[in-house]
Parts: structure tokens; sequence; C-alpha cells
């Protein structure tokens, strides 16, 4: 086969992997705020 025509079915191909291959999927990222926690106060080991 010539060139031209080895160049036409190869761009076919590559035409076709790529209609056929699925979209890519959206990822959702759910953010949980933090619990809000009361720090211990340090109060030293000798008081």
């Amino acid at each position: 086969m010539s060139n031209g025509i080895k160049s036409i079915l190869a761009l076919g191909l590559v035409a076709l992997v790529a209609a056929c291959a699925q979209p890519a999927e959206e990822e959702y990222v759910v953010v949980q705020p933090e619990p809000i926690s009361v720090e211990p106060v340090y109060t030293g080991k000798y008081k």
C-alpha cells in the first residue's frame, strides 16, 4: 500500500479509538468542616 493510504488508515484508527473512548467522569470531593473543640489549657506540671 502507498504511504497515503497507510496515513489515512492510521488517522481513521486514531479517530475511531478517540470516538469510542469513555468520557472522563467528574470527581466530587465533599469537604466537611472540622468539629469545633476546646483546646486544653496548659497549667504546667507544678502549680
